[in-house]
């Protein structure tokens, strides 16, 4: 069991959470469909993700080398999530085009997320530990 990665995983929780909230309240009326389906989308992957760190959290003395699975997840989470979040929300604030630069960072992100299911599925059927 890794504690550091446990805190992190409830970290991200708590933000997921959070973030969710937002989302669901304040800016229901403040954003468009198109933004706050994909907001929602975000925190959908964030919450999701969060909860395998934390079972991933547990894993140490399983699966030899989870610790690389796990920071390849959480890049992704935010590089996926986060670049969402910030995009979603743009026309609140005063960014405008200067956050086009994240449109690449998505599916890098997405990327990042599919690779450490693979890898934590190459880690699984190895016969290392």
């Amino acid at each position: 069991m890794n504690k550091r990665w446990i805190g992190i995983a409830a970290i991200n929780m708590a933000i997921a959470v959070a973030f969710g909230a937002l989302g669901a309240h304040a800016l229901k009326s403040a954003l468009d469909v198109p933004s706050l389906e994909s907001y929602s989308t975000a925190v959908r992957y964030h919450l999701i993700h969060s909860i395998a760190l934390l079972i991933l959290s547990t894993l140490d003395d399983r699966i030899k080398g989870i610790n690389k699975v796990r920071i390849v997840m959480f890049l992704g989470m935010v590089l996926f999530s986060g670049s969402i979040y910030l995009l979603s929300t743009r026309s609140l604030f005063s960014f405008g085009g200067g956050l086009s630069f994240l449109g690449p960072i998505t599916p890098i992100g997405g990327l990042f997320l599919i690779g450490s299911w693979i890898l934590l599925a190459f880690k699984s059927f190895s016969d290392d530990k």
